[in-house]
C-alpha cells in the first residue's frame, strides 16, 4: 500500500500520469456537491412564508427614550508637543 502511494504518477512522467483524471474527478465532485447545495437552498427558501409577521407586539411598552446629548462643545485640554517633562 505504501509503495502505491509513494509512486510518482502525477503527470511528470510519460507513462501513466494521473493528474488530469484526478483533477477531473475532483471538479466533478465539486459540481455535484454544488448542485445538491443549490437544490437544498431552493427547497428551504420555498418553505419560507411570503411575509413575516410584524416583529413588534401590540403589548410592548412604549419605546425607550434615548438620552439627549448636550449640544454644548466639550472643552479639551490643549497639549503642546514641545512641552515634554524632562527625564533627568
Amino acid at each position: 500500500m505504501v509503495e502505491l502511494l509513494a509512486q510518482n504518477n502525477f503527470g511528470d512522467t510519460r507513462d501513466g500520469g494521473l493528474a488530469g483524471p484526478t483533477g477531473l474527478v475532483i471538479i466533478l465532485l465539486l459540481v455535484v456537491a454544488t448542485i445538491f447545495l443549490i437544490r437544498n437552498m431552493n427547497a428551504r427558501l420555498r418553505r419560507l412564508p411570503d411575509r413575516f409577521p410584524d416583529q413588534r407586539q401590540p403589548t410592548d411598552p412604549a419605546p425607550v427614550e434615548r438620552a439627549v446629548v448636550d449640544p454644548a462643545p466639550v472643552e479639551r485640554a490643549v497639549v503642546d508637543p514641545t512641552d515634554r517633562p524632562s527625564s533627568h
